[in-house]
């Protein structure tokens, strides 16, 4: 059985990967703080700790790898579509010959890249919730689809 100290610590440490959006990596270092000076005192708070710290591991992971993909491609098509006969006029830039036509390629990429990076943090926010949810509630909580990087 918990005590309502684990359980508040378990559910902080989910909630305090959320002060990613305040602090740079804070996703990290706070959970990592808390699961450090608890791990060895509370089975049920170092279950959390390394859950919280693998789900921000793996959704580092998805987002470098969904960026690996989408910005060579979107590169690619943007140099390839701007002919170097570029024209400057008095402060002005005129491209000749770039064709629309060509670039719906990487208005696809991009909006199908930027949709499943906000799908994606939108997923993080909800499931960080109801894992610290779960942890309040004293249950052991999974995150879906997370590679576990701290066994």
């Amino acid at each position: 059985m918990e005590t309502t100290n684990e359980k508040n610590l378990a559910a902080f440490t989910h909630l305090s990967t959320l002060s990613q959006y305040c602090i740079p990596f804070g996703n990290y270092i706070f959970p990592i703080l808390i699961w450090s000076s608890k791990k060895d005192q509370s089975e049920f708070i170092d279950h959390h700790g390394k859950q919280a710290l693998n789900f921000q591991l793996s959704m580092f992971l998805y987002t470098l790898t969904l960026g690996l993909i989408a910005l060579p491609i979107i590169l690619t098509t943007i140099f390839s579509n701007i002919p170097l006969n570029a024209i400057i006029n008095d402060d002005d830039f005129i491209i000749n010959n770039f064709s629309v036509e060509n670039i719906s390629g990487i208005i696809i990429v991009a909006t199908v890249a930027i949709f499943m990076f906000i799908g994606l943090k939108v997923a993080e926010f909800f499931l960080i919730i109801y894992a610290s949810l779960k942890a309040s509630n004293g249950e052991k909580y999974r995150y879906p689809l997370t590679i576990p990087f701290i066994k």
